[in-house]
């Protein structure tokens, strides 16, 4: 991939087809300005996806920046709806200003990012953390959009915007949410033993492969049954929309 600096901006060639600012945000342009960007959506009440990434060496991050990102429908989307982060993590360490080298790493921590992509959507406090997102084979800018859309829609304002408006459904709506709310906690205490030991940064040894292996066999036969619980919620609080 080529990569050129010019009057502030990142120009990634053919794979994104798209620019990234090195400095101040606007709504639905790419930039790598955090502080800037939450200014902005405070201003616009518009929340904010941070894009972790490897711009020059993952191979799903390229295919999401190609296949949705790069794309007309996503764009006009983006731009009256969404303040957009690039937290790049690339080989090539001249790609991101030495001043947000450290600041990526922190946000990294901070949200309990652990691969790439991953996309974490946050209300427009910049704090906040509302869901986030992953890539995929077959996902379209359509398809990505329905995907944050469903964030959105579990926001305080996203629940406050629903039963406002449909004051009859409040109570389903609301047990609805509970119901997904629980079935995520699950999901996040079944895979907390090993997160919390993951971050103690334990060494390659035999004894540590067999604790891993007792780890992941434990979270792979309740996994598929929580998956299903989180899914059957999620298409409960669609049916609303």
């Amino acid at each position: 991939m080529m990569m050129g600096l010019a009057a502030g901006t990142l120009m990634i060639s053919a794979q994104a087809a798209d620019k990234i600012e090195l400095e101040g945000a606007s709504v639905g342009v790419w930039t790598m300005d955090f502080d800037a960007a939450v200014k902005l959506a405070g201003e616009k009440k518009l929340p904010l996806m941070l894009n972790f990434t490897g711009s020059d060496w993952c191979g799903w991050c390229k295919l999401m920046d190609k296949g949705v990102f790069a794309e007309e429908v996503w764009r006009t989307y983006a731009k009256d709806n969404v303040l957009l982060v690039t937290l790049d993590f690339p080989n090539d360490k001249s790609i991101v200003p030495e001043k947000y080298v450290g600041r990526n790493k922190e946000l990294q921590q901070k949200f309990g990012v652990r691969g790439y992509p991953t996309y974490v959507v946050l209300d427009h406090d910049g704090e906040t953390k509302l869901g986030q997102l992953g890539a995929g084979r077959d996902k379209t800018p359509s398809s990505f959009i329905d995907e944050f859309e469903g964030v959105m829609r579990m926001s305080a304002g996203g629940i406050e915007a629903f039963l406002k408006a449909n004051p009859d459904k409040a109570e389903a709506y609301k047990k609805a949410i509970a119901e997904l709310r629980a079935a995520e906690e699950k999901m996040e205490e079944a895979t907390k033993p090993l997160n919390e030991w993951l971050e103690t940064k334990p060494k390659r040894t035999e004894e540590n492969t067999k604790k891993f292996e007792g780890f992941k066999k434990k979270i792979d036969a309740v996994l598929p049954g929580l998956q299903e619980d989180v899914a059957k919620a999620e298409e409960a609080i669609k049916a609303f929309h």
